[in-house]
């Protein structure tokens, strides 16, 4: 037989849906690092295309 203590509410399936969607995203599986575009640390290094010398 199952009880419930006495002050204590059930956890509703409102409950877990709050919880849920509360709860920060996180991604299925470990990602690899952002390693273009702005992120790129290789790319910092090149020289300005349209500063050069005329």
């Amino acid at each position: 037989m199952q009880s419930l203590v006495p002050g204590v509410a059930p956890i509703t399936a409102r409950d877990r849906l709050r919880f849920r969607a509360e709860a920060p995203l996180a991604a299925p599986r470990a990602q690899r690092a952002c390693d273009h575009g702005l992120f790129d640390l290789a790319a910092r290094d090149q020289l300005d295309f349209l500063s050069g010398e005329r």
